[in-house]
């Protein structure tokens, strides 16, 4: 059986390891709470995901965990948040859309992506009818 001191010295190790491996999360803002913070945002992820697409109309979710975006050739993005990161597809006419009061839920059809409600607001019943008279 090995002394008292060298046990503490592994647990006082341990301790000093899990301290230091919090610190290091948290300086490098791992696990955060991620959020579309507003237009400008929802334009770099737009960008970031398709290159060159242009929105020209953008309404973020309320709670910043997703984004509807229009370019002016009247195609449609979702960005929606995914674990660490944001997600976007471009939406067609086989898209899933429901419209229910100010919340606007949303497939693509790939069950990997999911369906994504958003609250839009106000702004709910003009999207949705959007969705439902696209043209791409």
């Amino acid at each position: 059986m090995a002394p008292v001191w060298i046990e503490l010295a592994k647990l006082g190790g341990s301790i000093a390891a899990i301290l230091f491996l919090f610190w290091l999360a948290r300086h490098l803002n791992l696990g955060g709470d991620l959020r579309i913070r507003d237009e400008a945002h929802a334009r770099a992820l737009a960008d970031e995901a398709i290159c060159g697409f242009q929105p020209t109309d953008i309404v973020i979710d309320k709670a910043g965990m997703g984004a509807l975006l229009k370019d002016a050739q009247g195609r449609h993005m979702l960005i929606r948040r995914h674990g660490a990161a944001f997600v976007a597809r471009l939406l067609d006419r086989h898209s899933d859309s429901r419209l229910d009061q100010n919340f606007l839920t949303i497939g693509t059809g790939e069950k990997t992506f999911g369906k994504v409600t958003l609250n839009l607001g106000k702004d709910a019943q003009y999207w949705a009818a959007g969705l439902r008279h696209m043209v791409v």
